[in-house]
């Protein structure tokens, strides 16, 4: 059975309820949230079934649509094959968790930052929520540059207006400051792929391939690498990501961490995959930049007493992780990395909604005021050591054949002879042991030890809140106990 405008559904149905949810937020409020989790739901379902068909063996889908004739012969499409159906699917199932959770967690929010029966305000929430899911699945299955740059930008506007409109501390400047550095990292992106463009005469992704090994792919290479470092949050352009991850209503903390770490994909697919002789100079000095990353990242989380703050800088090393694996150049080591940047999305999504809740069911952030919350938070303890165990590699669970597979990459080539590779990849090693140790420390401060007083009437957060988690983590076990699902898919392209 073939599903006519599939992929074209996947981006127009959240559009549709985006438009839909405003005067349906003005009558109904919060409830209007199950208006987007019922469009993505459907959507992710879509995406699903475009996945069985890849796994069968069936041929990537493609559609292509006119765009403009006059002057240039434009076109934008859609491409799922073995890389971006992966990321689309994982990246439209996080949003749908998020847009379930958002119910009962956007209530309470807007009700303290604007007062009760504000219903104009879950209105402008969902209808602008849905762009999110527009923005980051359209990245996955573009195959246009100037439509990549602008989901790219679909997920970058709205960031801004949710942490300005319902963020935290000083959340006006915080959403500002998150503005600026992001649109630098999207600026340098810009001009790289416009002259990759010119360069190539052709806008579509697979014209880049022309230019690669050449003196002006070098420089589209550099502009685009160094664009997506800065948004990824990598050291030295990492200042701004504690601020903003730390001060954004939780509702979207997942979805944040997506944006940043789809760099990820982003490289994957125009880089190395396009660009890859022009990207391979940048092979050794990229890996060193992403450990140094890795292990700094994983030293400022430890830092931390703040939960969100925790697992907002958390973000810096584990989107590193995957950098590590992808700058390997060697096939296990560059699907690794993507698969592991598929895991720490589903536990990102998973630890920062238990840091949502712990904010709305305790009214605290700082854990020196927590502590043996498994008593009254049993369901949202589990989450906790769920979502700490896929971001540490731990088996059953995604994490660890994610992370197995990377390393296997790295040291195949470090054993090939190219000792620096070697290094790094032991030193890589002892940062991911660091990531259990900040998840777990953590864990054992908020859920275990003595109960506060204040914390006597603590109760266990609404099943809106709870369940979508438990389907991320089950998500995540399938992941795990089945890897060779997204081996197959991804090592078909990569």
């Amino acid at each position: 059975m073939q599903i006519p405008y599939i992929l074209l559904q996947v981006i127009l149905v959240p559009i549709a309820a985006a438009i839909i949810s405003i005067p349906l937020g003005r009558k109904y409020g919060p409830k209007a949230g199950w208006l987007a989790v019922g469009a993505l739901s459907y959507t992710t379902l879509l995406l699903l079934y475009v996945g069985f068909n890849l796994y069968a063996g069936q041929p990537p889908v493609s559609e292509v649509y006119s765009w403009s004739t006059v002057n240039f012969n434009l076109s934008f499409g859609f491409l799922a094959d073995g890389l971006g159906l992966p990321v689309a699917l994982i990246l439209n199932l996080v949003c749908t968790a998020s847009a379930a959770f958002s119910v009962r967690y956007m209530q309470r929010r807007i009700e303290v930052l604007y007062g009760k029966g504000r219903n104009g305000m879950h209105a402008l929430y969902y209808s602008i929520y849905l762009l999110f899911a527009v923005g980051l699945v359209g990245v996955a299955l573009a195959t246009n540059l100037i439509e990549l740059y602008l989901f790219v930008e679909l997920t970058l506007i709205p960031s801004y207006i949710m942490i300005d409109l319902f963020g935290y501390v000083d959340r006006h400047r915080i959403a500002m400051m998150y503005f600026i550095w992001n649109h630098v990292g999207a600026a340098l992106f810009l001009i790289g792929i416009v002259l990759g463009a010119v360069g190539s005469g052709s806008f579509n992704i697979s014209g880049l391939a022309s230019l690669s090994g050449t003196p002006l792919g070098l420089v589209v290479c550099s502009l685009i690498l160094i664009g997506w470092l800065v948004k990824m949050a990598a050291f030295g352009f990492h200042v701004w990501l504690p601020y903003a991850h730390g001060e954004h209503p939780t509702s979207i903390a997942a979805i944040i961490a997506t944006i940043v770490g789809l760099g990820s994909y982003v490289i994957v697919r125009l880089l190395f995959g396009e660009l890859s002789a022009t990207f391979a100079l940048f092979s050794l000095p990229l890996m060193v930049w992403a450990t140094v990353t890795l292990v700094y990242g994983a030293y400022l989380t430890m830092a931390q007493d703040d939960v969100k703050r925790l697992y907002a800088c958390s973000t810096i090393g584990q989107t590193a992780l995957s950098v590590l694996g992808i700058a390997s150049m060697v096939q296990l080591g560059v699907v690794g990395g993507v698969f592991y940047f598929l895991s720490h999305v589903i536990g990102k999504c998973i630890l920062f909604s238990v840091a949502g809740i712990l904010t709305t069911q305790t009214g605290v952030r700082s854990m020196k005021q927590m502590g043996g919350l498994a008593k009254r938070m049993p369901l949202t303890a589990t989450l906790c050591v769920i979502g700490s165990m896929i971001l540490s590699a731990m088996p059953p669970l995604s994490g660890f054949p994610a992370e197995w597979i990377m390393f296997v990459g790295i040291f195949t080539k470090g054993a090939s002879g190219d000792l620096p590779f070697l290094i790094i990849g032991i030193v890589a090693i002892f940062g991911t042991f660091l990531t259990a140790v900040y998840t777990f420390w953590s864990f054992i401060r908020i859920f275990f030890g003595p109960l506060h007083q204040e914390m006597e009437n603590v109760k266990e957060a609404p099943l809106s809140m709870i369940v979508p988690l438990f389907i991320l983590a089950a998500a995540s076990l399938f992941m795990g106990l089945f890897p060779d699902i997204i081996m197959r898919l991804l090592t078909a392209i990569i």
